[in-house]
């Protein structure tokens, strides 16, 4: 991968929560946009991302055995930040990509929020660092991709 900063690479429209929303808020939020992370805000401050893996894990864990109906009603009784990753791992705009990527493979995480000075301003997620590395080398074996963030 070239030395490109992960401001080259971001997603820059992020959609964001509050912590006090409902985690039935969230899973419409993210299957209208189509998205698999969200930034969660409190006061205008980042304090926490939700992923869809959480969202699937409280969904799950809570509502086993029941419809339709009563997932949706336990999912709209639980709130955002019972379930949220935090303390947010986020990188700056000017962070490369190789310590961005790194980051993600040690953390075991599928996104990184993009803030600079103290203000969100995008997010990194793997799916943004395949279609950049693809489009700098598509013919490169992705076996050799992955061996560069070990």
């Amino acid at each position: 991968m070239t030395k490109a900063s992960v401001e080259a690479v971001m997603s820059r429209a992020v959609c964001v929560l509050g912590r006090n929303d409902s985690l039935e808020a969230a899973n419409s939020l993210m299957l209208r946009k189509g998205i698999r992370h969200l930034a969660i805000v409190d006061d205008g401050r980042l304090v926490g991302v939700l992923s869809e893996r959480e969202l699937l894990r409280a969904s799950l864990g809570r509502a086993m055995g029941y419809g339709e109906r009563g997932r949706s009603k336990l999912m709209q009784a639980i709130l955002v930040k019972e379930v949220m990753s935090e303390p947010v791992i986020a990188v700056e705009p000017e962070s490369s990509l190789e310590e961005a990527a790194g980051l993600m493979v040690e953390k075991k995480i599928g996104c990184l929020p993009v803030v600079a000075h103290g203000t969100l301003v995008g997010m990194l997620t793997t799916t943004d660092l395949l279609r950049y590395n693809w489009t700098q080398a598509p013919t490169q074996p992705i076996a050799k991709v992955v061996a560069q963030f070990r």
